[in-house]
């Protein structure tokens, strides 16, 4: 059994406070269309989404970016096409915010997914090397089988991007594919 995790794609990651950029907004239609294709199949979707207090004094991101995905704000709102794909399937996606990079601190996406069945995650998102790594690492130390989509995931620094690229398979044992290899072998 496998399932989605769409990573922080939205409009503040994309182009609003924190922007990824050209790159972010280049995936709008691939990571809608692969969205589309797992629920389409049935598959367990996840929307893990970047939640921020104002001014939070505790939590370690207030020093290191600025004020991005803060509650209430629509740069939390899903960017682009994903947004209308999620608005057309809302009964079917888990939305789940997160307070950390990894989609799996603090969270209950374990459970979520154990209770299913799940073995294999799928992640794709922004950003490659931040919070689409952490969520990876977890996976790897929860005994997860990852699968990235190197067309699905950007960054604002393209030497990480690569780096976490080669992290990916190199260290965690994750397939590293584009959306096209991964949609034909179903």
């Amino acid at each position: 059994m496998k399932a989605l995790i769409v990573i922080d794609y939205t409009r503040d990651f994309v182009d609003g406070s924190l922007p990824v950029g050209q790159s972010a907004i280049d995936l709008d239609e691939r990571i809608a269309d692969i969205t589309e294709s797992f629920l389409d199949q049935g598959n367990f979707v996840v929307m893990a989404v970047d939640l921020h207090e104002q001014d939070d004094p505790y939590h370690p991101e207030t020093k290191l970016f600025p004020p991005h995905n803060i509650r209430g704000t629509s740069g939390r709102e899903l960017y682009g096409k994903l947004e209308q794909v999620y608005k057309r399937n809302k009964e079917s996606v888990y939305w789940m915010d997160k307070t950390r990079y990894s989609a799996f601190c603090g969270t209950p996406l374990e459970q979520k997914l154990r209770e299913r069945g799940i073995t294999e995650v799928h992640l794709i998102g922004v950003c490659t090397d931040i919070c689409v790594l952490h969520t990876a690492v977890d996976a790897y130390n929860k005994g997860f089988e990852i699968v990235v989509y190197k067309d699905a995931v950007a960054s604002f620094n393209q030497a990480g991007h690569d780096w976490a690229l080669g992290h990916f398979s190199g260290s965690l044992g994750a397939r590293v594919a584009s959306a096209e290899e991964e949609i034909l072998k179903r």
